[in-house]
């Protein structure tokens, strides 16, 4: 990886000693390391987010399609949870 400048980030009062916290309980050894965790948790959370917003989409074309089940009962769903379920396992074996 090439070497970059480094980047000079404003923080808030709250922000500054959360990340403070978090070094004197020894969690991180430095300021670099707490924001360091924090952006990998913000790049999870993003592609989190896209993973599911495609589900959605995915779902949307489904109905558009008239793919879908109507259930109006917990019998139903239970029953079609299960049928779903022994389907799986077939195409497994």
């Amino acid at each position: 990886m090439a070497d970059t400048p480094d980047l000079s980030v404003r923080l808030t009062q709250r922000d500054k000693e959360f990340v403070e916290q978090q070094v004197e309980a020894g969690l991180y050894d430095n300021a670099e390391e707490v924001v360091s965790a924090g952006l990998k948790a913000l790049d999870s959370e993003d592609y989190k987010k896209s993973q599911l917003l495609h589900q959605i989409d995915a779902a949307d074309d489904q109905f558009a399609r008239g793919e879908f089940l109507t259930l109006t009962t917990a019998q139903e769903l239970a029953e079609s949870i299960k049928e779903r379920g022994r389907k799986i396992l077939a195409e497994r074996r």
